[in-house]
């Protein structure tokens, strides 16, 4: 049941302005996914990579009112001071900011001040959309912050899942809820690609991310790629025939990150009675075998193709191939680092740092999940994260 009671704010009545209607839709977005949770979890910081939600609804605010009424929006007046310090994620050129790690400890501002503020700044937000020309620069970044609302959004999911995921008693977020519960595998066949050069990156038309930029000629030489996703049935073959004891089918860091963690299977995968079940956000579950795997890290992806023996593909690779297969169901590890196009440059000042300085020590996944944002996923869309990091909703699509 939504909590309609805690989250009882309205946002400005669509308008006539396209904008203003697009901004609205979105922000909304974030309070309905935020509306299944109690006062208590919007707090919860289990681990450094898991925000609490109250600070993601913070943050995708302080966005908005940094970036755009800040600078561009004569007598508009700052919520709070403070809020700059503590809902700052990482732009350096912002100024200083409250720790990561710190997040969960903001009992203060409350759920209900930070719901004030989310309304301070649409109410500005609106009005300045209604009153003003836009221009270019105010337009890419009134795109530009919807799209990281997007993400957030996203998050938000992944975020929520891993809070009420461990707690003990693994509480529903929301029993309708169908987002991690993907289409079951069907017949699985391989798709051939013929060697040849490839243009990959975005092409323009719509918005895109400066790190899909420099579209480029890429050389591959043939390969063949898997119609459909890694099924849990043949992850759970892995995990019996002693996957995760046998040191030949991990990276040196991958086996290590096995046994300092005491890994034992994918995250939210716990076997009761001698059966493998799965939290999802709508409870505990058990395993359906024809369904994806889901919420496995990049060592545990390339473990399992080597058993297979299969290799991940590139990020290359998927793209090229993408449109032969569905695709959508949740992101897919590739066997690619994340680096940077030919010619890519970091736009000036704290925009800049939105993706560039992440570009060492992550790798690539590719695709999109159902957690994505509607009209948020592309082919060219390039996701990263670190190699251990298990709790975004990824998965495995098998080449060779």
């Amino acid at each position: 049941m939504q909590n309609e009671a805690l989250i009882s704010q309205t946002l400005p009545s669509a308008s006539k302005h396209p904008g203003v209607d697009d901004y609205i839709k979105i922000r909304q977005r974030s309070l309905d996914i935020c509306s299944y949770l109690e006062t208590e979890d919007f707090v919860v910081q289990p681990i450094v990579d898991v925000s609490p939600p109250k600070w993601h609804l913070a943050h995708t605010t302080w966005f908005f009112e940094t970036f755009i009424l800040i600078p561009f929006s004569p007598g508009y007046q700052v919520f709070n001071d403070q809020y700059n310090y503590i809902f700052n994620s990482y732009y350096e050129t912002v100024g200083k900011r409250v720790m990561r790690t710190d997040r969960g400890n903001l009992s203060r501002p409350g759920i209900r001040d930070v719901f004030d503020y989310r309304k301070h700044v649409d109410e500005a937000m609106s009005g300045f959309l209604k009153n003003n020309l836009m221009s270019d620069e105010h337009s890419a970044l009134l795109a530009l912050g919807l799209q990281h609302e997007e993400q957030h959004q996203e998050l938000l999911y992944s975020d929520i899942k891993y809070i009420l995921g461990h707690n003990p008693l693994f509480p529903v977020y929301n029993q309708s809820e169908t987002i991690d519960l993907l289409t079951p595998v069907d017949k699985t066949f391989w798709i051939d690609i013929a060697e040849g050069i490839y243009n990959i990156g975005n092409a323009g038309g719509g918005f895109s991310f400066d790190n899909e930029h420099g579209r480029h000629k890429v050389f591959l030489q043939g390969y063949s790629i898997q119609s459909e996703l890694v099924s849990s049935a043949h992850f759970i073959q892995f995990i019996e025939d002693g996957g995760y004891r046998d040191f030949s089918h991990w990276h040196a860091e991958g086996w290590d990150w096995v046994k300092n963690n005491q890994i034992i299977a994918p995250l939210y995968m716990h076997k009761i009675d001698g059966k493998w079940h799965r939290y999802t956000m709508a409870g505990l579950q058990e395993v359906n075998p024809s369904q994806p795997i889901l919420h496995l890290s990049f060592y545990e992806a390339s473990a399992f193709a080597h058993w297979a023996g299969c290799r991940l593909p590139t990020e290359f690779e998927w793209e090229a191939s993408a449109k032969h297969f569905h695709w959508g169901q949740c992101w897919e590890w590739t066997n690619s680092a994340y680096l940077p196009y030919p010619g890519f440059k970091t736009a000036p000042g704290a925009i800049g740092e939105y993706n560039g300085k992440f570009m060492i020590n992550q790798m690539v996944l590719r695709g999109a999940s159902k957690a994505t944002a509607p009209g948020h996923s592309r082919m060219t869309y390039r996701n990263f994260f670190h190699p251990h990091l298990q709790w975004q909703f990824s998965g495995i699509r098998l080449a060779k």
